[in-house]
């Protein structure tokens, strides 16, 4: 069992981060974005993978999200803790601010791949919460009692990119009453849920997206500034919420595939089943044969 974490350059070079390695990890749905950096942080095996590469080389839309979750799910992680930059759609979220989403708008083209599912086997995940109250709220108690401005609750949207917003889509994501805006973090939710891995989001609020008269727009390097002022409190409130979840309610994420397979189980193909053992091992462990015939027959 371990504590994923994703987000940029830099959070896998944590203080007190012990027994540090570099893992490759093999994926059937492709390469991951990076080697994933593995190691002991107070006593808690840690998992760090830099989403866009290191280096910032990976577009959103180039991001292999399926790749980098199920990377994830193979090496033990049973959380993830997602770190990202995201501009502000509400006054009262000031850059340099933290939030805590909850909700998400899908304004991505329909280009990305976000679930596991498919070419032979269907499964529909209840999102109505598409984020872990436990993980949420253990992220939330950590950036406050790092003094930070922290706002628990909000509407991600989620937009394609990579340019930035046109001021009348600012205006128009604020109608909706989005409260901040990114480019990643909704196709990570939906592929955590379908591999029963809780999901939490440290959101760096960077900008006033371009919808505020008296805010400069939106510019890389205003929020490259922000974030290198940020990224150190980041790694602060991962390390207190490490030891802060612990203690926190039961969560369903865990479970959360339980019925949400259509397929009947001798319609699936042998070769999905292996394919997709580490995401289906728990649910259909023991009460499908077809499943364990397939993977038996793969050792």
């Amino acid at each position: 069992m371990a504590t994923g974490v994703i987000g940029g350059s830099g959070l896998y070079e944590m203080e007190g981060l012990e027994d540090v390695r570099r893992v490759r990890v093999e994926t059937p749905f492709g390469d991951p974005s990076d080697e994933y950096v593995t190691g002991m942080l107070d006593g808690v095996n840690m998992i760090f993978l830099p989403r866009h590469g290191r280096g910032h080389r990976l577009l959103p839309s180039e991001v292999n999200y399926r790749a980098n979750v199920f990377g994830m799910k193979k090496l033990g992680a049973v959380e993830i803790i997602s770190v990202s930059a995201v501009g502000s759609l509400k006054e009262e979220i000031a850059p340099g601010d933290i939030v805590i989403p909850d909700q998400f708008i899908d304004r991505t083209k329909g280009i990305r791949r976000d679930t596991f599912f498919g070419e032979g086997i269907v499964a529909h995940a209840a999102f109505a919460d598409p984020v872990c109250p436990r993980l949420s709220g253990a992220l939330h108690d950590a950036a406050f009692l790092e003094s930070a401005r922290v706002h628990m609750g909000g509407t991600y949207l989620c937009m394609e990119g990579p340019a930035f917003s046109t001021r009348s889509e600012s205006l128009s994501y604020r109608a909706l009453g989005a409260s901040v805006i990114g480019m990643t973090n909704l196709t990570e939710a939906k592929l955590a849920r379908e591999a029963e891995i809780c999901y939490g989001i440290i959101a760096l609020s960077t900008d006033y997206d371009c919808w505020h008269d008296s805010h400069d727009d939106v510019t890389v390097e205003a929020i490259v500034e922000i974030i290198r002022r940020n990224v150190e409190m980041a790694k602060r409130i991962i390390r207190r919420a490490v030891s802060i979840k612990a203690a926190g309610k039961a969560c369903g994420c865990g479970e959360a595939m339980e019925n949400a397979i259509i397929t009947s189980p001798a319609a699936v193909p042998h070769s999905i089943y292996r394919k997709l053992a580490p995401i289906l091992s728990r649910s259909l462990s023991g009460r499908c044969p077809e499943f364990g015939a397939a993977v038996g027959n793969e050792r």
